[in-house]
């Protein structure tokens, strides 16, 4: 699955890949991310924390699992956490939508980067 979150107009875009195997099981994970290193950052430690987990336990990862992972955003980057969250959901969204799972409490993602800030 591939999920695409954050806002061209404010400059923050990440995109996770998701490698997930016929049990459900997150083989791999990669992420290509335009912003600042934060979140750079919050992308890069998302991925190593999905890794070997099953879709529904990816969906448990919050914007606070991947701050407290890092030590810590500054208040001004704790968004960049949240981006993280959001294009885990989103690709795992994408995921189901191609392979017809349903994972328990998963919402569609947001439908437009270019929404203003």
């Amino acid at each position: 699955g591939v999920g695409t979150v954050g806002n061209a107009k404010c400059g923050d875009i990440m995109r996770i890949f998701l490698d997930i195997d016929e049990n459900g099981i997150i083989r791999d994970c990669k992420f290509k991310t335009f912003g600042c290193g934060a979140a750079v950052a919050s992308s890069s430690m998302a991925t190593e924390m999905v890794k070997g987990k099953s879709v529904q336990e990816a969906m448990t990862i919050t914007n606070k699992a991947v701050m407290e992972a890092l030590d810590g955003l500054p208040v001004v980057k704790i968004h960049c956490s949240l981006l993280a969250e959001e294009a885990i959901h989103a690709a795992l969204w994408d995921y189901c939508q191609k392979s017809g799972t349903v994972i328990e409490g998963l919402k569609p993602p947001k439908k437009d980067i270019n929404d203003a800030c």
